[in-house]
C-alpha cells in the first residue's frame, strides 16, 4: 500500500470530510480550522494558488500541530510548490489535476498527495501511477452520476469530491459512491449539526 493510500485511507474512514480554506487571511484560516475541527472535518487544506495564500499555510500549520489536527496545501501544481509547501509543514498535498512529475516530488518527500481527476483517461493513468485516491474535480459538473459510471470500470478507485460541494448535495455524492466531501467556500455558512453529521457518515 502507497503512502497515499494508507494516509487518506486513514483519514477518510474516520471522517468522510474535508474543509478547503481558500483566500482567507492567516486570521480567518485560524478562526474557521477551529471550526472545522469543532465540525468534525479530518482534514484541512489551504490552497496555495499565490504567493500571499503561504502566511494562512503557515499559521494553519502552527494551530494543527497545537490541536492535533492534520493540515495540507492545496492548488499545488508544480515540484517546486512541493517543496515550498513542505518546508512550510503541509502534512499532504492536493492538485486539480494529475501530474506525474509532482506526483514523483511528493513521493521524493514522502508526502502523501492527491491529485485531481475529470475523465476516464486520467483516473485511469492515476491508477496505473499507483495513486487510488483521487480529486473528483469539479464535481459541480461532474455529478454523483459520474462518481457511479467510474467506479464501475474502476471499482479500487477512492474519490475525494471537491468543487461546488455543499451540505446539500453531499449526501448525493456519498450515496453514489464517493468516499469522501471536501467543502470549499460553503463551509463558512454550512450548518454545524449538518457538517458534523456528514463527517460521521459511515465508510
Amino acid at each position: 500500500m502507497s503512502s497515499s493510500t494508507e494516509f487518506f485511507e486513514g483519514h477518510f474512514a474516520r471522517s468522510r470530510t474535508m474543509v478547503i480554506l481558500r483566500s482567507y487571511t492567516p486570521e480567518e484560516t485560524v478562526a474557521l480550522c477551529e471550526r472545522a475541527y469543532k465540525g468534525g472535518a479530518g482534514l484541512v487544506e489551504v490552497p496555495v494558488q499565490s504567493p500571499d495564500a503561504f502566511p494562512s499555510l503557515r499559521a494553519a500549520v502552527e494551530w494543527g500541530r497545537r490541536r492535533g489536527v492534520v493540515i495540507g496545501a492545496g492548488t499545488v501544481t508544480t515540484p517546486a510548490l512541493v517543496a515550498q509547501v513542505a518546508d512550510d509543514g503541509a502534512a499532504f498535498t492536493v492538485a486539480p489535476g494529475f501530474d506525474r512529475d509532482v506526483a514523483a516530488a511528493g513521493e521524493a518527500l514522502d508526502i502523501p498527495h492527491l491529485p485531481g481527476v475529470a475523465t476516464p483517461t486520467e483516473v485511469q493513468s492515476a491508477l496505473a501511477a499507483g495513486f487510488t485516491w483521487l480529486k473528483a474535480f469539479p464535481a459541480s459538473i461532474l455529478t454523483p452520476a459520474w462518481i457511479t459510471a467510474m467506479r464501475g470500470p474502476f471499482p479500487t478507485a477512492r474519490f475525494v469530491v471537491t468543487g461546488g460541494v455543499s451540505v446539500d448535495n453531499a449526501e448525493q455524492f456519498l450515496r453514489a459512491g464517493a468516499s469522501g466531501v471536501s467543502f470549499g467556500g460553503s463551509f463558512a455558512d454550512a450548518d454545524p449539526a449538518r457538517v458534523r453529521a456528514l463527517s460521521a457518515a459511515s465508510a
